[in-house]
């Protein structure tokens, strides 16, 4: 496992409930500000295996992003659960939800 993958996981597992982050936003954590592509791939691939709050990740327009109905359905009810508001469009209010890690200055 690369040590981008590693630091995409470890982001991943990191958000909290009641909470989102954009796939650019988890690229640009893990050190690559151009990855999200990268960043789909891994969440794709490995969050069953690591146990990943896939449902907390979306697209930068504040949207759920994947494709398949019954997989919309399911994000939208993971986010509904943990109290994130989701718009009929299935857009989430990033101003309102997206998770902001904190980084200490050095």
């Amino acid at each position: 496992m690369t040590p981008f993958t590693q630091r995409v996981i470890s982001v991943i597992a990191g958000i909290p409930p009641g909470t989102v982050m954009t796939y650019g936003q988890i690229a640009a954590q893990a050190g690559s500000p151009r990855g999200a592509r990268q960043v789909v791939r891994i969440l794709h691939s490995m969050s069953g295996k690591h146990g990943l709050p896939w449902h907390r990740v979306i697209n930068g327009k504040g949207e759920i992003a994947i494709g398949q109905d019954e997989g919309r359905f399911l994000q939208r009810a993971l986010l509904e659960e943990e109290g994130v508001y989701v718009s009929p469009a299935g857009i989430i209010n990033l101003e309102q939800y997206r998770f902001e890690p904190y980084e200490p200055n050095d």
